[in-house]
């Protein structure tokens, strides 16, 4: 079993804030190729105050007919696959070349369930009491491994949606 490590907002937000804005500013070059494409931050790392793994998600949000153009201009830009991931009609998790820290892309379909990630991020950033339930969460379980901390993290997560009544994509 290998434990989570994480960091404080202290560590890592900075690098996190300015890693996105460099990469939405060639994710702006990817959004000329699919015109509707919506680039939002998204993850811990976008969320004052969270513990992170120190990682940066970013959700391209695109209409559902340009999914899968936009999931090709972003692999023809250098983006691959992340692995062991839940790929999906209306989601596509990449990984992003270059960054200087672990940058995942989440293409999304607009109106598709995956929008979750969305409305997680805007739950928490409401709710500071929130934040600091999800930073004890993730410390508590980060030490038993990423299978039962992924597992702690999805029940919270749906347990936050449910409360803001907002759909959760399955599994």
């Amino acid at each position: 079993m290998t434990a989570v490590t994480l960091l404080e907002s202290a560590q890592y937000q900075d690098d996190a804030t300015a890693t996105f804005a460099a990469v939405a500013a060639v994710a702006a070059q990817v959004a000329a190729i699919v015109p509707q494409a919506r680039i939002e931050h998204i993850g811990a790392s976008s969320i004052p105050g969270a513990v992170s793994k120190g990682d940066l998600d970013i959700c391209v949000l695109v209409p559902p007919q340009d999914h899968a153009p936009g999931v090709a201009a972003l692999e023809a830009a250098g983006c691959s696959a992340k692995a062991d991931t839940l790929r999906a009609p209306d989601l596509c998790m990449l990984l992003w070349p270059g960054a200087t820290m672990h940058v995942a892309l989440q293409v999304v379909a607009s109106g598709s369930p995956f929008e979750c990630f969305l409305h997680f991020r805007d739950a928490l950033r409401a709710d500071p009491a929130l934040v600091a339930e999800y930073n004890r969460l993730k410390q508590r379980f980060a030490p038993e491994g990423v299978d039962r901390y992924r597992e702690e993290k999805a029940r919270f997560i749906a347990q936050v949606l449910q409360a803001a009544g907002k759909p959760l994509a399955a599994d």
